[in-house]
């Protein structure tokens, strides 16, 4: 070891004793730094990551290592000095580390210099460390690998030239066999090999952030094979040609070949080992979570995950495919025998793509593939099948992956979220569509049904109500095993365990008039109990066979866990277009979006009830709702629901064949928002910290006003970021920003939710004000910095909350709309002659509609003091300024209906794949800073390295030096 250290000492003491270290490792930081700030165009992507110097990486250090190795053996030989080395009382194996250790030990000080460029990062975004650290890992390596490829290639020659051209056609070579241009001409099985021989793909595999044994076996062999082979040549050169040497020549002949075949045989055996790797992101992106685990053992039959990839696909998706495939490795060693995973080429089994076709609606995707002198187009397969018993759901393409362009105008493309596609699409198919029987199977507790029922004062139209609600209990408890049991109660009777003021008491349950003007009233009412919880349920319709038993299974769904959940979907009627013809509805992509997880279904309030299977209702932009639509809403909260309501004080309307408007939102549900405790205020927030927005900019030209459409800044849309985010709700716990459109500040009564749970989810900055102009243009001419005047107080602002907790209902102590009296036209001749019985009420029968007047404590409400955030124009126009922001809207919109049915466990699968790192808001001046104080730094950086050297070299002092 000693012998190695004082070769590696003296071979850094030539490096330093010439301005030749700092001159290739200053060219090295100018480059990495220029490719990072300006090739890759770093502030323009807004990302908070390492990603533009690792993918230069490997280039970059072709060119330093070939540099710092083509001395290293061609100069001892061209000098005379090799021979004294060779006879020197040492092993030719460490004289070959030492001098390997030296060129990696400037390698990795070049690395340690662009570490200040990483700090930067880290303060101007959040960046995750894990790739960071697996990007400075894999360049360790890779620079290991070249160093011995370089000290190969000098042993050869006595020419540092051409030692230097050899290292880097050699690494160039090495580099560019595993590159998407070389892996996409080939194509097929050859394309995965060659893939796994290129140094720069290997590097790509470490540098996301994940340390797989196979990538470090794979470098260990390249490294340790060009050592080897840089020993032997060395060792020939004192080989005799005699006879008497020729049994050593050919032991050591064999002995290398040997070696290289070990280190080629132990790279074939290993690279079926796809799990022996360790996850270094943040969230463990790249690792199955503990939620997919747990629904992987419950599943009790097998479940099927098929990949359906081409071997002749894009070049853009081919290197996707080894991540698509080792992924499904490990769903199936998870699954424990209950999952085959497959991946399969429909073009290879005609019998197979026949089935995918006709079955499951899969068929190639026409791709365009553009090359140099042509274009042409590629049918090529890019989907997954999740199958579990008889449900099946189909991933396409454009489900698994996203696309981020490139300041070169190239494209980045890669997998969206594969795991947590994947697992929504395991969850949907396993519990989605599960019978009654597997319902009663998952209850912990057993459940017990009540029904409330006066016979004596039950109005005709429901006499045979209780008999069909019977029936449908009785064939639920014959089925159930024990698991639900129902009883029949009268209050009325002389000795029923239930009493008309006990019902009002303990349950809240109120009786219901037999007619508007009738002072009797009856019950009609079920009351389900399970795991000491009690909620009323409202069959839909009449009391019909079919709306009951939808109710019971509904609850008991709700109940039990693990099945498919139904968002309920209220949207305004869609205005007609300045042509007056009718417009689509502008959410498609938030139903989209939550379709991906739940079943969706529009709701219609008006019958004064929300269907008793909905789990969660989401309210877009509600305005000009009736009495019984307002009543829906509250009695769904009393029932322990979860509403989600996106309820700012304005709505964006198209002013005839002119720009965009505000107009208030009118009839809406600010009267129960303001019972519960919760203001939505008149007027817009407006913030310096936004999102930029295409808009109508006006300049002067000459004296020439020239009108165009710029992307400005746009104080309208509010950008909050991580903190101005509750960090402890997981509704926001994740995400790394949320734009809020024309957003109205929401105000918490601290009387009534004294004893709520309140999350204040985001906030604006606290130079953020408020306008009561709704007039949106900017006018950058009297106002060039926003665009707008800044009026009033500069604070911050809460734009949405999250309660839950006992909310008292807006009706309580008032009639219920429900009960409204309705005129009968007449149908005798006597009554048409008389004018007054025209107009006469007659009793009808009044269905069963007691007020609830408080609600469990369950009850959720998510209040978001924007309309059109979730607006598609909206969202579209923000995709063409920045390609991933949008989606932040949309994972905001989900994470709050994931919470409200409490299904955090997907949330937190999403969150772990949450790509976007933003950067903070920046200055042009405040960019061209950051730049130049990097520059700065490095070069400093530099100038310490080489006097602290020099000092050590010299005995002298830091000043000494300078002076």
């Amino acid at each position: 070891m000693k012998t190695i250290l004082a070769i590696t000492r003296k071979e850094l003491s030539i490096y330093f004793g010439s301005p030749m270290a700092l001159i290739f490792i200053g060219a090295f930081l100018a480059a990495g730094l220029f490719a990072f700030f300006w090739v890759d165009a770093f502030f323009a992507r807004g990302i908070a990551d390492m990603r533009p110097l690792f993918r230069w990486m490997p280039v970059l250090l072709i060119f330093l290592v070939a540099t710092l190795t083509m001395r290293q053996w061609s100069e001892e030989q061209r000098s005379g000095t090799l021979e004294l080395l060779l006879t020197l009382p040492a092993q030719l194996s460490r004289l070959v580390l030492g001098k390997f250790l030296a060129v990696l030990a400037l390698v990795a000080v070049a690395l340690a210099l662009t570490l200040p460029l990483a700090i930067s990062v880290s303060m101007l975004g959040n960046l995750d460390w894990g790739p960071v650290i697996g990007g400075y890992l894999a360049a360790l390596l890779l620079a290991a690998a070249y160093t011995a490829i370089g000290l190969f290639a000098s042993a050869r020659t006595d020419n540092q030239v051409v030692a230097l051209i050899v290292t880097a056609l050699i690494g160039g070579v090495l580099y560019l066999l595993g590159s998407g241009g070389v892996t996409d001409f080939v194509g097929g099985n050859v394309a995965e090999v060659l893939r796994g021989i290129g140094t720069g793909s290997r590097f790509e595999s470490i540098e996301r952030g994940v340390i797989d044994l196979r990538d470090l076996i794979y470098y260990g062999a390249l490294t340790a094979l060009f050592l080897t082979l840089t020993t032997l040549s060395l060792d020939r050169k004192r080989w005799s040609a005699g006879p008497r040497a020729a049994t050593y020549r050919r032991n050591m002949s064999l002995t290398g070949a040997l070696v290289a075949a070990n280190l080629i045989a132990l790279n074939i055996w290993v690279a079926p080992l796809q799990t022996l790797r360790l996850d270094l992101t943040e969230q463990q992106e790249f690792s199955l979570s503990q939620t997919t685990r747990d629904l992987l053992g419950t599943l009790q039959e097998p479940l099927l995950i098929r990949a359906y990839l081409s071997e002749k696909t894009h070049p853009l998706l081919a290197p996707l495919i080894p991540r698509i495939r080792d992924l499904l490795t490990e769903y199936r060693i998870a699954g424990n025998g209950r999952v085959i995973a497959e991946v399969v080429d429909p073009a290879r089994d005609p019998e197979l793509e026949a089935e995918a076709g006709r079955v499951y609606g899969i068929q190639p995707t026409p791709l365009q593939v553009s090359g140099r002198y042509e274009a042409s187009v590629i049918n090529a397969y890019f989907d997954i099948l999740v199958r579990y018993g008889d449900q099946n759901t189909v991933l396409s393409f454009r489900d698994l992956i996203e696309v981020e362009g490139r300041r070169d105008g190239s494209v980045d493309v890669r997998l969206r979220n594969l795991e947590y596609d994947l697992t929504r699409a395991v969850k949907k198919v396993a519990f989605g569509f599960q019978s009654i029987d597997a319902v009663f199977a998952a209850l912990k507790e057993p459940a017990s049904l009540m029904v409330i029922v006066t016979p004596k004062t039950l109005p005709a139209a429901y006499a045979e109500a209780p008999a069909v609600i019977e029936k449908v209990a009785a064939d639920l408890q014959a089925r159930s095993g024990g698991k639900f049991t129902y009883q029949v109660i009268d209050p009325d009777a002389p000795n029923s365990p239930l009493t008309r003021s006990a019902l009002q008491t303990r349950y809240q349950v109120q009786p219901t008039p037999v007619s508007f003007f009738s002072s009797e009233s009856f019950y009609l009412n079920l009351l389900l109990t399970l795991e000491g919880q009690t909620q009323p349920l409202f069959p839909a319709g009449d009391f019909n066979e079919n709306s009951v038993r939808t109710a019971i299974e509904s609850a008991l769904k709700r109940s039990a866990g693990g099945f498919l959940k139904v968002v309920g979907l209220w949207t305004p009627a869609p205005a007609p277009d300045p042509l007056g013809q009718p417009t689509q509805p502008a959410t498609q992509l938030i139903s989209e979006q939550l379709r991906r997880e739940y079943t969706v279904r529009t709701v219609d309030l008006t019958s004064g009830q929300v269907p008793p299977d909905i789990d969660v209702l989401m309210l877009i932009g509600p305005r000009n709702l009736s009495e019984n639509e307002r009543y829906a809403i509250d009695q769904y909260l009393m029932r322990g629901g979860s509403i989600v309501a996106t309820a700012g004080s304005y709505i964006l309307q198209a002013q005839g064949f002119g720009g965009p408007m505000l107009m208030p939102a009118e009839n809406g549900i600010d009267p129960l928002l303001q019972h519960y405790g919760v203001t939505v205020t008149n007027g817009l927030v407006m913030d310096p910290q936004n999102e930029p927005f295409p808009s109508e900019v006006t300049r002067d030209v000459n004296g020439l006003l020239v009108r165009e459409i710029q992307a400005v800044p746009y104080p309208f849309f509010v950008d909050v970021r991580a903190n101005g985010m509750d960090r402890t709700n997981p509704i926001v716990a994740q995400l790394p920003a949320v734009t809020l459109q024309w957003a109205s500040p929401i105000e918490i009564d601290p009387a009534k939710n004294s004893k709520r749970n309140v999350s204040a989810l985001l906030r604006s900055t606290d130079q953020a004000w408020l306008r009561t102009d709704p007039n949106i243009q900017p006018n950058f001419t009297a106002h060039p910095d926003y665009g707008f005047a800044v009026e009033g107080e500069r604070r911050p602002f809460t734009i949405a909350v999250a309660i839950q907790g006992v909310f008292e209902s807006f009706y309580k102590g008032k009639p219920s709309p429900l009960l409204t009296p309705q005129a009968t036209p007449a149908a005798s001749p006597d009554a048409a002659a008389s004018p007054d019985a025209a107009t006469m009420p007659t009793p009808q029968p009044v269905r069963p509609s007691s007020t609830l007047e408080t609600s469990p404590d369950t009850a959720r409400l998510v209040v978001i003091g924007s309309n059109e955030f979730v607006n598609d124009l909206i969202l579209q126009l923000s995709s063409r300024l920045s390609p991933e922001r949008y989606l932040n809207n949309l994972q905001f919109a989900q994470n709050t209906v994931d919470w409200s049915v409490e299904d955090l466990d997907l949330l937190s699968i999403r969150a772990r794949g949450t790509a976007s790192r933003l950067l903070q808001p920046l200055s042009e001046t405040q960019r061209t800073g950051w730049e130049v104080g990097n520059y700065v730094v490095a070069l400093l950086a530099l100038a310490g390295v080489g006097i602290v050297w020099r000092t050590r070299q010299r005995n002298e002092t830091p000043m000494q030096l300078v002076e």
